[in-house]
């Protein structure tokens, strides 16, 4: 495995594949990156050479990508500032509830969890 970043990428599958691997690189800033190196995006990442992933590494810093450890930093400190100043925002996401509008009475089981039963109970002794 090709290691880009500290970050370990497959070599059998295509390099426009395996740079998604990396956090904060989806397809389309993959798709550029090849562009703008002239690597051929069908090439398996196994058969690149250590300039071309030098060449990789060495675009995604020069370009300033937010990527890895970084990125997810800054999504963190955003979240903490939204929850900390109390927005709506902030306060959605400390519920654990949809933020962007979505409707919760019936769907949202993604972001809420597993159904939890709430049922009547019963006095003892009858």
């Amino acid at each position: 495995m090709a290691r880009l970043l500290g970050i370990d990428i497959p070599n059998e599958k295509r390099i426009e594949a395996s740079l998604p691997y990396i956090y904060g690189i989806g397809p389309s800033l993959a798709k550029k990156i090849l562009g703008q190196l002239g690597i051929n995006p069908d090439t398996r990442t196994g058969e690149l050479t250590n300039e071309q992933l030098g060449a990789i590494v060495s675009n995604i810093q020069a370009n300033n990508y937010v990527v890895e450890g970084d990125l997810r930093r800054d999504i963190q400190i955003n979240l903490k500032r939204l929850q900390q100043i109390n927005c709506y925002r902030g306060l959605r996401h400390r519920k654990s509830l949809p933020v962007r509008g979505q409707r919760t009475h019936t769907n949202a089981r993604t972001r809420k969890g597993k159904r939890k039963t709430v049922g009547v109970q019963r006095a003892k002794g009858k």
